[in-house]
């Protein structure tokens, strides 16, 4: 039994032979040297061996078993024997071993040896033998093989393969075959075994029988035997029976796919590429390509989804390779279309339609011949259970959706772009999948505006195309489809629904709602310059939701306002509310200081408040009809009784760019008497301030107010007046006068107050009231007394803190030095700065008098110390 020594990648050395004070110019001096001196070879001493010639001159080594001996020879093709042949061998050790080796071989530094019960390892350095494990007692005869291209060896045990490296250790999988091999041979990443008459190819990795050859009957007997190259790469094979030596050769990785994909064994060829992958046999773009040709293999299949598997799983299939299945030739992308026909395993690309169609029509066929007996290639599945036209039509569109959305996110370059866009609407189209066509529209796209209008017209789909131009700077297009959409819907529905949705969110809107057309059109007039544009659509969505007219008018995402004058214009005088909202947008947002819309805005609100105030009237002699109780006061309502009323009385106090005479021509016999008080306050009537104030509303402490305002002490006498003589018969308002005096006394001059009293005063309130003037002035008089003393007191402290900070003392000694420039101060001139820093006299004039060397500016941020304060 003979064995040659193989070198794994990791090992691939021989330095274990060679040994200090020996030639190392041989291999087989080294190994002599190690086991232990020099031998005999042909009657010839060995003392020496040339390294060289072995390592590079082709020298080999090999063992042989006899018996209980192990002979190890090292055979080269450079040296003389002693005939003068061009050969030579020479023995370089015996050993013991196990007896009954029927089977070994030489990996690395170690032999493993096949007897009739046992797999042993045994080290060619020490001789040590361990048992690998022991062989039940009925197997067959052992059997081993080295696997070159894995550097591993595999022990048979019975029909199972076990792979084992050099160390005996088991590694990876097993194999496991039909029968009991008596042969086996090597075929790069395959195992081909030979028994009872017949040969296998089984798969390294997968463990797949790949292949089966028998050869009973062609050599008449069922016994085979296998021999390979015995090389890493080799592609030859030859199987030996009693008869004949037959010799296969390994097929091209190429036509074992293309063979397996024509029987559509698709999982079988995409591991075999995988495999070849791993290996380095097959670049990942190979991989990519078979991906690609099974998916369109399995399209005219008609398995869609499997496909388009295989599609997404290509990394150099281009999506336009897609565009005929989709879109008839011509079309604007025909030219885009690749010409690539792959292995030719599937006929040119169609319309999926036609694809179908002729799937059906095969699968009718292959019902037929299945009855006549005839076997086709076509699916079980689809002559059990055949499928209808508007399945399979419905399978290939979604399937195919699936695939151009993934590729939409690609980076193609613009022309396909158009296509995926333009083909996934129009796929959408026909799915009717009016939601995603929606958010595609609206969303960033590519799509062909030109290929889809017409589409998306016929069909219905004119919320689509709206929201397509919208996003195609088509703003007209897309206004005028929502214009149509709004008058189209009756006015009565989803009207009370959509007072429960959000404005912002056009999704949460039934789609039939005139709401909808009304925000998704106001939504590309807040952005929209087109003053003309903006002014045309403004009727119809003012009709529908006033509050998106508004938000149009209004909006701060255009970058120019739109033109006041033309805007007020072209509001229709009916929308009120919405003129009012504008005026005051421009009024106080955009701070307008035009008298002419100060004036309308008060105008308008003006009117609407005569307006609320009949209504309010007509109501208050329907509750005195019924006799329900009222506490209505007539121009005197609580301002959030009336937010109109309150939005005009606040404007007509902030404003000064009125016309306040024009307001009050409109007013002037209404009962708006408060808001008649302001505007005669504009205009300077004090009187009629005060009789509206003190007389009309009986309001004191608006009239007081007043007073303070005008800050003249005639003003309080003149409404003290009106209080002890209203006129028009209206009795003297004594405790509105108590109350002015009691407030305000010490403004008073108590000797025209006498003058004042009317001699029908009672003498009770006459002397209450000199009594609350005399203490107001008294109490003024002490209040000020006190002011006075606190002030002075303050000045005392803060003279007192201020001369405690002049007088500090500073000590300076030679170690001091200038917190600016840090040079030392010795005799220089200084200065110190309230936070305590100190400078030489440079640096002062640096940096300043009100600046530190923080860079604290005194005058901006003055320094204050807790000592300054005033603590009484």
């Amino acid at each position: 039994m003979i064995g040659t020594r193989i070198w794994s990648s990791e090992s691939g050395s021989c330095d274990w032979i060679y040994e200090e004070g020996f030639s190392n110019s041989s291999v087989g001096g080294r190994i002599i040297k190690k086991l232990g001196g020099g031998m005999r070879s042909n009657g010839v001493k060995v003392t020496e061996l040339d390294s060289n010639r072995y390592n590079n001159d082709g020298a080999c080594l090999f063992v042989v078993a006899m018996g209980k001996k192990l002979v190890f020879v090292e055979l080269s093709k450079h040296d003389r024997d002693v005939d003068g042949q061009g050969k030579s061998f020479r023995v370089l050790k015996e050993m013991m071993c196990i007896d009954g080796v029927k089977t070994m071989t030489w990996l690395d530094d170690s032999l493993i040896l096949g007897t009739g019960n046992a797999y042993s390892l045994m080290s060619c350095i020490t001789g040590n033998v361990s048992l690998i494990f022991s062989l039940p007692d009925m197997t067959a005869t052992p059997c081993l093989k080295l696997l070159l291209k894995d550097k591993k060896v595999m022990l048979l045990v019975d029909n199972a393969g076990i792979i084992v490296d050099s160390h005996g250790q088991p590694v990876g999988g097993s194999l496991v075959f039909g029968c009991a091999p008596r042969s086996i041979a090597e075929l790069s990443t395959y195992v081909v075994v030979a028994g009872n008459g017949k040969m296998e190819l089984y798969h390294k990795r997968l463990g797949t029988c790949v292949q089966t050859l028998s050869f009973v009957g062609s050599t008449g007997t069922s016994n085979c035997f296998l021999a390979d190259e015995e090389e890493v790469n080799g592609e030859f094979v030859a199987v030996a029976t009693s008869s004949k030596v037959l010799f296969y050769r390994k097929i091209p990785s190429e036509d074992q796919i293309k063979d397996m994909l024509r029987k559509k064994n698709f999982k079988e060829a995409i591991s075999l590429v995988e495999e070849l992958e791993v290996e380095g046999d097959m670049s990942k773009d190979m991989l990519s390509f078979v991906h690609a040709q099974v998916g369109f293999l399995l399209l005219f299949d008609l398995h869609f989804e499997e496909a388009v598997d295989h599609f997404l799983l290509s990394e150099t299939m281009q999506p336009s390779e897609i565009f005929p299945f989709v879109i008839r030739d011509p079309n604007r992308w025909s030219l885009l279309v690749p010409r690539n026909r792959y292995w030719g395993l599937h006929p040119p690309p169609v319309h999926v339609e036609d694809v179908v169609e002729d799937g059906l029509l095969a699968i009718q066929r292959a019902a037929f011949l299945k009855k006549a007996g005839v076997s086709t290639s076509v699916d079980k599945e689809f002559l059990l259970n055949p499928p209808n036209r508007a399945d399979l039509l419905e399978s290939a569109f979604s399937n195919i959706i699936r695939y151009l959305q993934v590729m939409r996110n690609k980076d193609l370059n613009q022309a396909v772009k158009e296509g995926v866009d333009t083909l996934l609407m129009y796929l959408y189209r026909i799915l009717n999948c009016t939601e995603d066509m929606e958010k595609l529209a609206s969303s960033e796209n590519r799509c062909v505006v030109e290929e889809l209008e017409t589409l998306l017209e016929e069909s219905g789909h004119l919320r689509t195309l709206a929201f397509l131009y919208a996003n195609k700077g088509m703003s007209s297009n897309a206004l005028a489809i929502w214009r149509v959409l709004a008058r189209n819907c009756p006015p009565g529905i989803h009207q009370d629904a959509t007072e429960t949705y959000s404005l912002s969110d056009s999704y949460s809107i039934p789609i039939s709602s005139r709401e909808t057309a009304a925000i998704e059109a106001s939504k590309i007039l807040e952005e929209s310059a087109d003053v003309e544009s903006i002014l045309q659509h403004l009727g119809w969505l003012s009709e529908v939701n006033e509050e998106l007219a508004v938000r149009v008018l209004t909006s701060d995402k255009r970058t120019n306002p739109l033109p006041p004058d033309d805007v007020v214009a072209a509001i229709d005088p009916r929308k009120i509310e919405i003129l009012q909202r504008y005026l005051q947008w421009l009024i106080e947002d955009q701070d307008s200081s035009d008298t002419h819309f100060h004036t309308s805005y008060a105008l308008s609100l003006a009117k609407t408040a005569l307006e609320s105030l009949e209504t309010d009237n007509s109501q208050q002699a329907v509750n005195r009809s019924i006799r329900e109780p009222n506490n209505y006061i007539v121009g005197k309502n609580l301002p959030s009784e009336n937010p109109v009323r309150e939005r005009l009385q606040i404007f007509l106090h902030s404003s000064d760019l009125y016309d306040a005479e024009e307001i009050l021509e409109l007013i002037e016999g209404s009962e708006l008497w408060l808001e008649k008080a302001i505007l005669y306050r504009k205009l300077g009537q004090e009187t009629l301030v005060f009789q509206i104030l003190a007389l009309k509303l009986e309001d004191s402490e608006a009239a007081e107010q007043y007073c303070v305002e005008l800050g003249r002490p005639d003003a309080y006498m003149q409404l003290l007046d009106m209080y002890l003589d209203p006129q028009n018969g209206k009795e003297p308002m004594f405790n509105a006068a108590v109350r002015l005096l009691h407030n305000h006394g010490e403004s008073l001059d108590p000797l025209q107050v006498l003058e004042r009293l009317s001699p029908d005063i009672p003498l009770q309130l006459a002397s209450e009231i000199i009594l609350r003037m005399l203490r107001a002035r008294l109490h003024h008089y002490h209040q000020g007394k006190i002011v006075h003393s606190l002030s002075r007191s303050v000045d005392v402290d803060a003279s007192l803190a201020r001369l405690e900070e002049r007088a500090r003392n500073v000590q300076i000694n030679d170690e001091s030095l200038c917190d600016s420039c840090h040079a030392r101060l010795g005799t220089k001139l200084f200065a110190m700065y309230p936070d305590d820093s100190i400078v030489c006299y440079k640096c002062f004039r640096r940096l300043g008098e009100s600046t530190s060397v923080a860079r604290r500016n005194f005058k901006k941020d003055p320094l204050i110390k807790p000592g300054w304060l005033v603590s009484r």
